[in-house]
């Protein structure tokens, strides 16, 4: 099952705190810098991203050699190596861009809520609209596992936690029942929003923010029962 942000996390390790900004985030980039060469003044850097990550999204990682990638970057393999040293630390820049969109969007539509219903089911569309709209850096975040790359395993854990944190706050607000599994729901909610990549299609008879809010209704339904408490952030 594709998937570095849903819950098909085999021995899988809880997101450790990491240093906080004033938003009670921690920046993406103090948690992974991908390894770059120093680009050149006329860098081609980014369209060998573009072409990685479209790559990366159709055929995987292992699918995906270097050379396809220059191919797809109008230029030759050695050139690719200016940019990059390796396919794995380009499999990182193009993680740490998809996983930023994704971080960007949701903390963009929960910021002007403070009912945590609201700010769930608005994280939940956001990171459906990200995740199913046309984005290849966003789908190869679902879609590559950090185990299918040992290489990189570290580092793209690294900045798939620091957006469970984000899911981890969300989910500790909600005033749910007093023995509630918080991280189970956690793990559960995510990975029923990125299995949809495997099914949804756009043909107008639904869209994210109606799978959103069918979503969170459920997780209202289930979950809401009896003695309520929010619980700590850290949970």
């Amino acid at each position: 099952m594709p998937s570095a942000l849903a819950p098909s996390f085999a021995k899988r390790r809880e997101p450790r705190p990491p240093r906080r900004d004033t938003a009670g985030l921690a920046p993406l980039s103090s948690l992974v810098a991908p390894a770059t060469r120093q680009p050149h003044a006329d860098s081609r850097a980014p369209l060998v991203l573009d072409a990685a990550a479209r790559l990366f999204c159709r055929q995987g990682f292992e699918g995906t050699s270097v050379r396809d990638i220059a191919s797809a970057a109008g230029m030759l393999p050695g050139s690719l190596y200016c940019h990059f040293a390796t396919k794995d630390d380009l499999l990182v820049a193009v993680y740490l861009r998809g996983v930023e969109q994704i971080c960007a969007a949701v903390e963009a539509a929960v910021l002007p809520l403070a009912d945590p219903w609201q700010r769930l089911e608005a994280a939940c569309v956001a990171h459906l609209e990200a995740i199913l709209r046309n984005d290849d850096y966003a789908r190869v975040v679902v879609r590559v596992r950090p185990a299918d790359v040992p290489a990189a395993a570290d580092r793209l854990v690294a900045q798939r936690d620091r957006y469970e944190a984000l899911w981890s706050a969300l989910v500790a607000a909600l005033p749910l029942a007093r023995r509630t599994d918080r991280k189970a729901l956690r793990l559960m909610l995510l990975g029923a929003l990125n299995w949809a990549q495997n099914w949804y299609r756009a043909d107008g008879t639904s869209s994210p923010r109606t799978l959103a809010r069918q979503f969170t209704a459920l997780v209202h339904q289930s979950a809401a029962h009896g003695p309520r408490t929010p619980e700590s952030p850290t949970t």
